[in-house]
């Protein structure tokens, strides 16, 4: 397999989980980042304030603000001052309104187990390598995009 083929696989991969990513968002009416949002609300360790939300995402602390302010009004965040520092708002997670989105990730998860099981613990720890890399990645591409505008 050459690297332009794998160059080119890797672009319709991507698109194809930017399809999936809008069809969750689609089903449960939010943006698709917002989506991802709750996503790393999810998986990244706390506590979360909008700044530490448009560090996460990429996103200015302006769209970072309005995104928050988006969740909050789909009951999916609330804001809480914070009890060491009252100049700071924590942003949380609602408990209840995540139940929805986790469910659907449970349910939705299951063909991505059942495709991983399907490999090998060397291919496994291939693949794992190759998310963390692309995550490392990608932050370094939205640095980079940011920087020239």
């Amino acid at each position: 397999m050459q690297t332009d083929d794998l160059q080119q696989e890797s672009r319709r991969y991507l698109a194809s989980y930017v399809m999936f990513n809008q069809a969750v968002a689609d089903h449960l009416k939010l943006h698709p980042t917002d989506v991802q949002c709750l996503n790393l609300l999810t998986t990244e360790p706390g506590p979360f304030t909008t700044g530490r939300i448009a560090e996460l995402t990429g996103l200015t602390s302006g769209s970072a603000t309005r995104l928050v302010d988006r969740l909050e009004r789909a009951g999916y965040v609330v804001r809480h001052r914070d009890e060491t520092d009252r100049r700071r708002v924590r942003v949380e997670p609602v408990p209840e309104a995540m139940r929805e989105l986790t469910e659907l990730w449970s349910e939705l998860g299951e063909g991505w187990r059942a495709m991983f099981a399907d490999y090998t613990e060397e291919e496994r720890a291939l693949l794992y390598r190759h998310m963390q890399r692309t995550v490392e990645l990608s932050r370094q591409q939205i640095t980079l995009l940011r920087s020239k505008e």
